[in-house]
């Protein structure tokens, strides 16, 4: 696993390794909370009519994407790291969330108060945990994993169009209005990214 969170190690060892996992998707993929544990179905990532894409919904903004897995030009795999995790996880789920509590019954991590209302409290004093016990920042959220990963992108100079392809936003002016997202700006992005993480030595050997 990167260093994109340092206290992945103190995750795995407290037995939360799902928040690990978690975090690296929101850092990967900037993924919201509600997305990530709310959302995101094992049907999602690797289906079998698109074995290399993973499959993004964004409830906030009601948009849908599938996100590459494989380089076109290398063939080889674009998160290596958060791969291996998600196809352990699928090995051994046949459906239904992929992150789920890390005991008992394995339970979804948020609850539904309401049915279009989950709530992360729970979930939030889980990531408190980690983050005190990992000695780090207090007033780190989850949402700050997410947020790190936008910064990088920003350390790695990636374009509006880079960022809106990865980001799924349309809020840089008027510039959703005239380009187009396509695959080829994801893998970009992501290859920036990576390599800027590389530079800084920040990638796991």
């Amino acid at each position: 696993m990167t260093n994109c969170w340092p206290s992945a190690p103190k995750a795995v060892e407290l037995k939360l390794p799902s928040l690990a996992t978690a975090a690296l998707i929101g850092w990967e993929w900037l993924q919201r909370e509600t997305d990530i544990f709310a959302t995101f179905d094992v049907s999602h990532y690797r289906p079998k009519e698109q074995p290399d894409m993973v499959r993004i919904i964004d409830q906030k903004t009601r948009a849908e994407s599938w996100i590459p897995l494989f380089d076109d030009d290398a063939g080889v795999p674009i998160y290596p790291e958060l791969m291996a995790e998600l196809d352990a996880i699928k090995r051994e789920r046949i459906g239904g969330l992929m992150l789920c509590r890390d005991w008992g019954n394995r339970g979804p991590w948020p609850t539904w108060p309401k049915p279009d209302q989950p709530d992360f409290t729970h979930l939030s004093r889980k990531v408190k945990e980690v983050i005190r016990a990992a000695g780090l920042r207090d007033e780190l959220s989850f949402t700050s994993f997410r947020h790190g990963g936008f910064t990088e992108g920003g350390d790695a100079e990636l374009t509006d169009r880079e960022m809106l392809a990865q980001g799924r936003h349309t809020t840089v002016k008027v510039l959703p209005k005239y380009v187009k997202r396509t695959t080829r700006q994801i893998i970009s992005g992501t290859k920036k990214r990576r390599a800027s993480r590389t530079k800084g030595r920040q990638l796991s050997e």
